[in-house]
């Protein structure tokens, strides 16, 4: 029972707002077994929900790790840097809080970008992009929409800093557009609620020869 309570967790910390039939696909038990595990987790403090909208319908409920079932797990890295960025509030003004992250998020992309992205297919971008992302700790999908891509991201590593600063979203939207060589526009975010963050990238136009 604890070590599916365990696989639970994990599901949750890689996959953040699941709904029970999800966690009992991923976690191969069935749905009322699921329930059973995150009323205990709730019950400890280590889950909580709430309602999320998903088209048309009535509200689904989505669970995910409070700050204590994140802490379960081995690396403590996010009271830390909560502590960090709350001391790094006080002592500067918020224009440049934002422009650090935008530096960060500069120097994080000159380090993944490739030399060679201009002569990659958008197709092929996107694929490297999924790759080199995976390493940061993104699990990401993308399809095409006429010229546009819809790039997903299903799970974040920086979801439960994001809850308190939601600054740090500017590091992987800046990583996208660094990656893709072109512009991301962020249509989605799962911190106001959405399944996914999300965003749309066009084809980029053709070099003239």
């Amino acid at each position: 029972m604890a070590n599916t309570r365990e696989h639970v967790l994990k599901t949750l910390l890689a996959h953040p707002r699941m709904t029970i039939n999800e966690l009992a696909e991923a976690v191969g038990i069935n749905p009322i077994s699921v329930r059973h595990h995150i009323d205990r987790l709730e019950a400890e403090g280590l889950v909580d929900s709430d309602e999320e909208r998903h088209g048309v319908g009535r509200p689904r409920r989505v669970y995910f790790l409070t700050e204590a079932g994140v802490e379960k797990f081995p690396t403590r890295y996010v009271r830390l840097t909560l502590r960090l960025l709350e001391q790094l509030k006080e002592t500067m003004p918020q224009p440049m809080v934002g422009r650090l992250f935008a530096r960060m998020a500069e120097g994080m992309a000159q380090d993944f970008t490739p030399d060679d992205v201009d002569h990659l297919t958008m197709e092929e971008r996107l694929e490297q992009m999924k790759t080199l992302l995976k390493q940061e700790g993104f699990t990401i999908e993308w399809e095409k929409h006429g010229d546009q891509y819809q790039i997903r991201e299903t799970s974040c590593p920086y979801y439960f800093i994001g809850q308190n600063h939601p600054e740090v979203c500017s590091v992987d939207q800046t990583l996208i557009s660094a990656l893709l060589a072109v512009p991301a526009e962020k249509v989605k975010c799962l911190l106001n609620g959405d399944s996914y963050c999300t965003y749309i990238v066009s084809t980029p136009a053709e070099k003239p020869a």
